[in-house]
């Protein structure tokens, strides 16, 4: 809801500001309306807008770059997991453990992260109530350090599952790396001194737009699409940087998938 209210507001605030400009510009003395005056104002206009669509353009392609980096950390990190319940399966008899406890894992993480959507079923996990939906858990860091304990206290047999021992262990340090990179991309956000700054900015513009505007109709009308306009990309911008909440939300489909692989795999 933060991203909506962000919205309303940044409207609200534009919508006042262009107000205040309409009202300033009822009152202004007549020699205000010069040629020159109002060709300077154009230049004012101009060179704010332009501004303002460089600064919005770039921040959205910041975020929306830290959104896929978030999304495609997210379906690699699923994927690793289903890559160690593999390794640990062919690894052979001796491995179920092991097993149902990165099952239990990639169930808490999803009952944690997706709070909302419905909690994965077949399997028993930890309690998520108290889990925060972004960051690190404790509950669950105890539980992935269980499991590189017991993957790398594997005791080979032959060769064979030797070679396979020391696969599992490598994958296992893959999935530390990739926890801590999904971890960090759930930590990052818009900056809020960037934030206010940049709408105060917009404020600004929206004043001079009153200033200059006729006091007609299709003027309001054109301002007014103009603030929607702005604060959607504001939704737009607020939303993408908090990749799990909002709108445009991360999906559970990835490690909903890679639970049902490890679940339907043969023992």
């Amino acid at each position: 809801m933060s991203e909506i209210l962000s919205a309303v507001t940044v409207l609200i605030l534009l919508c006042a500001s262009a107000g205040v400009g309409l009202f300033i510009r009822l009152r202004l003395p007549q020699h205000h309306y010069t040629r020159e005056t109002t060709e300077l104002m154009q230049l004012t206009i101009g060179l704010l807008g332009t501004f303002a669509a460089i600064v919005l353009g770039l921040l959205t392609a910041s975020v929306k770059q830290d959104y896929d980096s978030a999304a495609f950390d997210r379906q690699h990190y699923a994927l690793q997991l289903t890559s160690l319940d593999a390794c640990l399966r062919d690894y052979g008899p001796g491995t179920a453990a092991i097993r149902a406890e990165i099952h239990s894992y990639t169930a808490a993480v999803i009952a944690s992260t997706w709070p909302n959507e419905p909690p994965p079923t077949g399997v028993s996990y930890p309690d998520t109530s108290h889990m925060p939906r972004v960051g690190a858990s404790p509950v669950l860091g105890w539980l992935m350090e269980r499991i590189g304990v017991a993957v790398t206290d594997l005791a080979p047999a032959d060769a064979r599952q030797a070679k396979i021992a020391a696969l599992c262990q490598d994958r296992y340090k893959d999935i530390s790396n990739d926890r801590l990179s999904v971890i960090e991309d759930a930590r990052r956000h818009l900056s809020d001194p960037f934030y206010e700054i940049l709408v105060i900015w917009l404020m600004i513009m929206f004043a001079c737009f009153g200033l200059v505007a006729p006091r007609n109709g299709l003027s309001i009308t054109t301002i007014g699409l103009c603030a929607i306009s702005m604060s959607s990309v504001i939704f737009v911008i607020v939303d993408l940087s908090q990749p799990y909440g909002g709108f445009f939300s991360i999906s559970s489909a990835t490690m909903r998938h890679a639970l049902t692989a490890m679940l339907d795999a043969p023992s």
